[in-house]
């Protein structure tokens, strides 16, 4: 074990601005998951951020909660995994704690996770061993994504900044200064530096339902993004349905599932992808790192992959099932978004996903596909609902993409030029 493996948690002066943390707090509970009264409340967290923790359930009791769980991710426990578990341990994932945290969200628990970890954890370990662990664990929590990606319970992600993020995302800075940055950018980027951040999520949310209604009620039939590297269309799911901001789930509960979030979206179909396409920003995935992803589609599968770093990774990725190849979630964010205007590459898919238009690999979300009552999972896949242990998202917009909606003859609308919204 390497001295700096047995490093500190951070220093009592790396929490933030208590008066912002605080608000950051109130708005997950208020705006992201809008908790109900006597409802339990699962959160997962890296280790650092327990100051963040304590805040969101303090507004969480405040605000009605029956039950706060919080459970904690180490990033020197899961390094120490790869660098001493013997090689049939990379096979294994709690299953017993994964159907558990399952079986409370089908009960009416809601979900927040916080991100903040090491984006290049584990970028120097054998990425068969990455992706074997990975692959585990997907298999161990598809009861529970199933659960999230139907919306059938309130969920809600946030961030919360450490060093080892903050000092690659400012690598020029000393330590403090570059978690001061970092923290900055997450509460503008949350909202929270506003008068009044949850009237500021009120006004975002109607523009972006605004942006959502626009597109369903033209109901294109595909998109085409083009732009250097990128000759894309992407046809959607038959009986899409466009969303952004906050979304209501099948209970009934309006959350906003991310925050940040600048994007709209919906459920391409996962055989009426064909053509081409580059990333515009790195992919952080387990902790390694993939960059330069080029990519061809034929038939709404991935037939060529490369990549100018982490390709082995990714590979992996896309072998992990039958579905793990084709698309789950287009997305559209404007180059111009508050995020992408930073110019920061924040190293986290929560943010970077926020700064251009994006495609997912993997598991779709239902609740972007209308009238689904009494539908299984084989009738959804027909109307090109995907089906996969994953759900991973890469940036594939910039101010260089142009974007049109297709209508069934292939007539095109302008929908975006020059990663900016025409209408």
């Amino acid at each position: 074990m390497t001295e700096e493996s047995f490093a500190p948690m951070s220093e009592p002066n790396d929490t933030p601005d208590p008066v912002l943390l605080d608000r950051l707090a109130e708005v997950a509970v208020h705006v992201g998951l809008n908790l109900q009264q006597n409802q339990q409340l699962i959160i997962t967290a890296p280790l650092d951020s327990v100051p963040l923790v304590r805040r969101v359930t303090e507004h969480a009791y405040r605000k009605g909660a029956s039950l706060v769980t919080a459970l904690y991710s180490d990033d020197i426990a899961t390094l120490a995994r790869f660098e001493h578990a013997p090689d049939s341990a990379f096979d294994a994932a709690s299953g017993w704690l994964a159907e558990g945290m399952a079986d409370a969200y089908r009960n009416g628990a809601a979900r927040m996770a916080i991100t903040g970890g090491d984006p290049t954890l584990l970028s120097s370990q054998d990425p068969a061993r990455v992706a074997r662990a990975s692959r585990a664990a997907s298999a161990a929590n598809r009861p529970a994504m199933e659960v999230i990606t139907a919306f059938a319970t309130n969920w809600n992600i946030i961030a919360y900044a450490g060093r080892a993020w903050a000092s690659q995302v400012f690598p020029d800075l000393a330590p403090a200064a570059a978690l001061a940055a970092l923290w900055d950018a997450i509460f503008a980027a949350s909202r929270v530096t506003a008068a009044d951040p949850i009237s500021a999520w009120r006004d975002h949310n109607r523009d972006l339902h605004a942006r959502a209604a626009y597109l369903n009620d033209a109901r294109f039939h595909a998109l085409h993004f083009t732009g250097p590297g990128t000759d894309l269309t992407v046809g959607l799911a038959d009986g899409h349905a466009w969303a952004g901001g906050s979304e209501h789930t099948t209970n009934g509960i309006e959350c906003n599932p991310n925050i940040p979030t600048e994007e709209v979206f919906t459920t391409p179909h996962c055989r009426r992808v064909e053509g081409h396409v580059c990333s515009t920003k790195p992919l952080f995935h387990q902790g390694t790192l993939i960059d330069g992803i080029r990519v061809r589609f034929s038939e709404g599968r991935i037939v060529e992959a490369h990549a100018t770093r982490g390709e082995d990774v990714f590979r992996r990725i896309l072998e992990t099932d039958d579905g793990a190849s084709r698309l789950g979630e287009v997305a559209l964010v404007p180059h111009s978004s508050p995020i992408s205007r930073t110019g920061i590459l924040f190293r986290n898919t929560l943010f970077d996903e926020n700064a251009a238009s994006h495609i997912a690999l993997g598991q779709a979300y239902t609740k972007c596909l209308l009238d689904t009552d009494g539908q299984d999972a084989a009738t959804l896949g027909a109307r090109g609902a995907n089906e996969s242990l994953i759900h991973i998202d890469w940036m594939i917009g910039s101010a260089e993409i142009d974007l049109d909606g297709l209508d069934m003859n292939g007539n095109a609308t302008p929908l975006m030029r020059g990663g900016e919204w025409v209408r």
